[in-house]
């Protein structure tokens, strides 16, 4: 299954959160494509778990700054390689929370996707 997170805009700040249900599936890979930039944007991309028993969210993986014109992959799910800023090898909770947060305030278009099998 595919959803989009964010369709193709200019941003400059962090957007509002979107929270996942992962409940039927064994892995997410999410897809940000860069698309144009705006002198040195900064952004970064996490996957956060949802504790049941808390509402909070803790971190399973982020990936590294975004500052170019480019597609950047992160995936979280078991059998996967455990490498930093890119892949976690475990279990894909429940509920995750996808976050993308602007370093600054320069321009950056970019679309998110989230692909679930």
């Amino acid at each position: 299954m595919e959803q989009v997170i964010y369709a193709s805009a200019a941003r400059t700040a962090t957007p509002t959160a979107v929270e996942v249900n992962t409940r039927r599936f064994r892995s997410l890979v999410l897809v940000l494509d860069a698309t144009a930039i705006t002198s040195t944007p900064s952004i970064t991309v996490a996957i956060n778990r949802k504790d049941n028993a808390s509402g909070k969210y803790v971190n399973i993986l982020t990936s590294a700054a975004i500052a170019t014109v480019s597609t950047n992959t992160i995936r979280v799910g078991l059998g996967l390689p455990a490498t930093a800023n890119v892949s976690a090898n475990e279990p894909l909770p429940n509920v995750v929370q996808i976050v993308v947060t602007h370093g600054n305030a320069n321009s950056i278009t970019y679309t998110l996707s989230a692909h679930l099998t």
